[in-house]
């Protein structure tokens, strides 16, 4: 007798079965098919599909959060070049990064119903469109900029930017905080690359229009990758009592953590935005300048990691808070960053403090 059809016998009713099974084997047998309590199929993690869905993650980061990362770029340009004021010009970046992670409300919700295609591919028409219409702007007119940056933008970046993390608890459970490392790391590289590649094009011989186009075709490629790699594998069986949002949002836990992240937020880009105008305004060369946002973001990339081999060790709450603390302290030491080395050494720093992190669900069903 085999111990799957053994172990049957004991959850059902192992005496009576058991005078049964000696009298008529094929019957009883037969009977233990259909009753026998399944059995759950066992997770697999990785394989092929899960590292081409963390690659496609990877690209919609580069895309989404790396194209915010470059704001600073777009702040300086729009300020010096008399749009508006410096204040008036950081309501597009800040509207665009409040809809970025604004619209995850909704996408999450679809996200779980199983509409993850659907959400990246919209998300990714939006954000490409939105692109190209700023190329199209008439810089001298803040609305148009406000509309096709600020708020089609963001909301095309919303629809993506959570599909491109959640979608990785499809394929991994025990080494999912390393694909959503490797995935939001994309975010690093784009503040890299697309600050350097707007200074570079926006101030050489091709111009504004041209510059934001370069970049859009950029973008297009790596969105289309993006769709092309993701591949949502969502779990066979859902939760029988799905845990509600207001649920969640009672957790007193959770609900602090909320909290401190909406503090945490409300100065963390601060200095993304403002750094290379700052510097360029305090004396700085502008040589050096256009690449203290790139500076930044390359540092934040090992923010984004290293602290997270010490959260192993010592706790993630004992990391974080600590690490939280000194990224304020040096958003304050803004204000003496006037030098050349000053700004090299707040870019260092604060990339490297201001990594972002994630949190975990209770369960791979609501990770949206």
């Amino acid at each position: 007798m085999s111990s799957t059809l053994r172990a049957s016998i004991d959850l059902i009713n192992p005496p009576i079965i058991e005078a049964k099974l000696v009298e008529k084997p094929q019957t009883i047998i037969a009977e233990l098919l259909v009753q026998a309590p399944s059995i759950p199929e066992e997770f697999v993690e990785g394989g092929a599909k899960a590292w081409l869905t963390i690659l496609g993650g990877w690209f919609t980061f580069f895309a989404t959060f790396g194209y915010v990362n470059a704001f600073g770029v777009y702040q300086d340009y729009y300020t010096r070049s008399g749009t508006a004021s410096a204040s008036s010009i950081s309501w597009i970046g800040s509207t665009q990064l409040f809809f970025l992670l604004g619209a995850a409300l909704p996408a999450g919700k679809l996200f779980d119903m199983g509409y993850c295609r659907q959400l990246v591919f919209c998300g990714s028409l939006l954000f490409v469109v939105s692109l190209f219409m700023v190329s199209l702007a008439d810089t001298s007119k803040y609305y148009q900029l406000f509309l096709a940056q600020g708020i089609g933008m963001g909301l095309g970046a919303g629809l993506m930017f959570l599909p491109a993390m959640a979608i990785q608890s499809h394929y991994w459970r025990q080494r999912r905080p390393m694909a959503m490392g490797i995935v939001a790391s994309g975010s690093s590289i784009g503040g890299i690359v697309y600050p350097i590649m707007l200074n570079h094009l926006i101030h050489g011989p091709v111009g504004f229009a041209w510059a934001v186009r370069a970049t859009g075709f950029l973008t297009l490629g790596t969105v289309i990758l993006a769709n092309i790699l993701m591949i949502p594998r969502p779990p066979k069986t859902k939760p029988e009592n799905k845990t509600s949002i207001s649920k969640v949002l009672m957790d007193p836990p959770y609900a602090l953590f909320l909290g401190s992240a909406i503090l945490i937020t409300l100065g963390l880009f601060f200095p993304i935005f403002y750094l290379q105008l700052y510097s360029i305004l305090h004396g700085v060369d502008s040589k050096l300048a256009f690449y203290t946002i790139a500076i930044l973001n390359a540092s934040s990339t090992f923010g984004r990691t290293l602290p997270g081999l010490l959260a192993q060790k010592i706790g993630i709450l004992n990391t974080f808070i600590p690490i939280t603390f000194i990224a304020g302290a040096l958003v304050f030491a803004t204000y003496g960053a006037n030098t050349a080395a000053g700004a090299v050494a707040l870019a260092i720093f604060y990339g490297f403090f201001s990594g972002a992190s994630a949190a975990m669900s209770k369960d791979p069903g609501e990770v949206g």
